[in-house]
C-alpha cells in the first residue's frame, strides 16, 4: 500500500466534499476502486458494492444532483488510511451522517466502507 503523499488530505476532501458537483470527489478515487455502503436498505451482511470510477462517477452524479448540502465534520488521515464523518441536509430538512474508513494507494482511495443513516 502506498501512503496518503498524493491529493488525499483533508482540505481537498472537504472541497470535494462540499462542492455542488461530485466531479472532485470522483477525482479522489482510484480506476479500480470500491466503496461498499451500508445502511438501513444494504444492510451488513449484504452491502451495497460500487466498483471502478464509472459505477462510482454514477453513484456520485445521483447524489450530487439532488437537493441537499454536504459538510466534513471531521477528518483523521494516518499513513495509508483515513476516517471521516460527513453530514448532509435536504432542502426538506431530513438530516443524512455518513461515517467512512479508507484505504489510500498513492494518495487516492482505493477501498471505502460508508455507514450512513438518514431520517425517516
Amino acid at each position: 500500500m502506498g501512503t496518503a503523499s498524493g491529493t488525499f488530505t483533508t482540505e481537498t476532501l472537504r472541497r470535494a466534499i462540499e462542492g455542488t458537483t461530485g466531479n472532485s470527489l470522483l477525482a479522489l478515487y482510484t480506476d479500480d476502486a470500491e466503496i461498499r455502503i451500508v445502511d438501513h436498505n444494504a444492510q451488513p451482511s449484504h452491502p451495497k458494492v460500487v466498483h471502478g470510477r464509472s459505477e462510482i462517477a454514477e453513484l456520485l452524479d445521483d447524489i450530487y444532483g439532488r437537493d441537499m448540502t454536504h459538510k466534513l465534520e471531521q477528518c483523521v488521515v494516518q499513513g495509508d488510511r483515513a476516517a471521516y464523518s460527513e453530514s448532509c441536509q435536504y432542502g426538506d430538512g431530513t438530516r443524512v451522517l455518513a461515517e467512512s474508513m479508507v484505504i489510500l494507494r498513492d494518495g487516492k482511495i482505493a477501498e471505502q466502507l460508508l455507514i450512513q443513516a438518514w431520517d425517516e
